[in-house]
């Protein structure tokens, strides 16, 4: 990827884009539970990165929000997820720890593999980051199978947003950080399909397979006819 191009997206990680009812849809959580998260009360330390009140979330604060919501899905405490993110704020100066490292559980701690942190190249190796450090065995949780952490940029660049099985992913890099499915945003093929056009003509304009279509208008919480036929004049 050319520089100037890898810039362009490279900014978009920090600008404010998703607004907190989105970030609550795709993270399958509520908008209150989101704003808790962000919120510091009674000398403890934030579950995610706080914003500005009213302002939307960037992308690295966007998955923040979907890692600990996996995590809580995954059975871990929130006590637990706080120790975790000052453990790595304070050890690695982690701005946004959760989008920007590859997370495993066993549903009561969070590792975090040796290799991440340049203390060894052994990837089975991992640190216990809510227990002040300790070595810990593999085990991974589905839920944060769903995020793809590129290890050469050290970030998460892939959220499969409706499952890990799902061709629905928000990836800075494509449709500018809206989900969407094989590049086509999932809003541009719900409007298409909302103007009364079929799912097989939908699929043709874009080079893409009827079911990969019906995936993107489920998400888009479409109720997908596959027979309807095109309601287009000809």
């Amino acid at each position: 990827m050319a520089t100037a191009e890898m810039s362009r997206w490279q900014e978009r990680l920090h600008i404010p884009a998703y607004r907190v009812v989105e970030a609550a849809r795709y993270a399958r959580t509520s908008t209150q539970t989101v704003r808790h998260w962000q919120k510091s009360k009674n000398g403890r330390a934030r579950v995610v990165s706080a914003r500005e009140r009213g302002a939307s979330l960037s992308y690295f604060q966007l998955v923040e929000v979907g890692v600990v919501a996996a995590m809580r899905k995954a059975g871990v405490r929130l006590s637990k997820i706080r120790q975790a993110r000052e453990y790595l704020i304070e050890k690695l100066g982690s701005a946004y720890p959760f989008a920007e490292y590859r997370f495993k559980t066993d549903g009561k701690n969070l590792f975090l593999g040796y290799d991440q942190v340049g203390k060894s190249s052994d990837k089975d190796k991992l640190l216990s980051v809510n227990e002040n450090g300790q070595i810990a065995c593999e085990i991974l949780s589905q839920r944060l199978r769903e995020f793809e952490y590129d290890a050469d940029l050290g970030t998460v660049l892939r959220w499969r947003v409706d499952g890990v099985d799902s061709p629905v992913m928000v990836d800075p890099r494509i449709a500018f950080g809206a989900p969407q499915v094989c590049g086509v945003a999932t809003w541009v093929i719900s409007q298409r399909w909302m103007s009364g056009e079929g799912l097989t003509d939908i699929a043709d304009d874009y080079g893409l397979e009827p079911h990969l279509v019906a995936r993107a208008l489920r998400f888009e919480a479409i109720e997908v006819d596959p027979e309807r036929p095109n309601q287009w004049a000809h």
